[in-house]
């Protein structure tokens, strides 16, 4: 990993979840709250932690980001923009005929994917069985799985979580998004999880739980898992599903249509927090 630097780590997460809001906002209306609560993960990801070429998406000894919470995929595609995959400008055609950029996450479709997602819970298996085959070929790359707290609903999950453990593989970190909200409302509501570290713990991984909006956290969190041996390793991001999105914060809401008056507010809110970023 690259020395932390907290700073230029906020500014890339500011830039992130600005660049996410007006690849939503060129479709009108999408998944922005489970987008824009990635931002200082997916900062930390590529601003300091993961091995990637953006000439070279498929390049074999990448490490791998896996969004089985494929609908955040709009966090994603302003990721790879800023890192210089495409043109940025090329990602507001979000969902539009013919786009390389659709709502979930394609590999066939955008580079910088590794795996395509949107089944929820299905990411997590494809991605234990690409972690699988890196050290199979022996290669020393890692696999990143993002999953939500909500998909922690279906059973492939933990299917998945005891695959990983049974074949001890400790290249395989999981971001469980935990930000306490699904599609139907509290995920608290709908399907209480209780304990959710302690349960995935359980099932042999090697886990911690950090605040999901500090990317020294976020950081030191990564060194701890890198240096663990034996077993997969999972970090749970205590996140605010909507945060930073001025309509969608307070009312966590899985999808959102607002008003072009909202997404101005909302825009010209996150251009404030990047230049506060900026200046700090």
């Amino acid at each position: 990993m690259k020395d932390l630097n907290v700073k230029e780590l906020n500014v890339l997460a500011a830039q992130i979840r600005l660049e996410t809001l007006k690849v939503i906002r060129s479709r009108g209306f999408g998944h922005v709250g489970g987008s824009v609560d990635l931002a200082e993960m997916m900062a930390v990801l590529y601003g300091a932690a993961m091995r990637f070429d953006p000439k070279n998406p498929r390049w074999p000894d990448r490490d791998w980001l896996v969004l089985s919470k494929g609908h955040a995929g709009p966090a994603a595609y302003a990721t790879f923009g800023l890192m210089g995959y495409y043109p940025l400008e090329e990602a507001y055609t979000l969902n539009h005929p013919h786009t390389r950029f659709p709502s979930h996450t394609d590999r066939l479709l955008t580079p910088g994917v590794d795996l395509t997602t949107g089944s929820l819970g299905q990411g997590a298996s494809s991605a234990m069985g690409a972690a699988l085959g890196n050290k199979l070929d022996g290669r020393d790359s890692r696999v990143y799985l993002v999953v939500g707290d909500g998909e922690a609903d279906e059973g492939q999950v933990w299917e998945a979580f005891h695959f990983a453990a049974a074949h001890k593989l400790d290249n395989v970190v999981v971001f469980l998004d935990m930000n306490g909200y699904q599609l139907d409302g509290p995920t608290a509501d709908i399907l209480d999880h209780g304990d959710l570290p302690g349960k995935i713990a359980a099932f042999g991984l090697y886990t911690q739980q950090v605040d999901g909006h500090d990317v020294a956290a976020i950081y030191h969190a990564l060194e701890a898992a890198h240096a663990h041996k034996g077993s997969p390793s999972c970090i749970v991001l205590k996140t605010c599903k909507g945060k930073g999105a001025t309509f969608a914060e307070a009312s966590h809401a899985h999808s959102s249509t607002p008003s072009e008056a909202q997404w101005a507010e909302a825009i010209q809110a996150a251009e404030q927090a990047l230049e506060a970023a900026r200046l700090a």
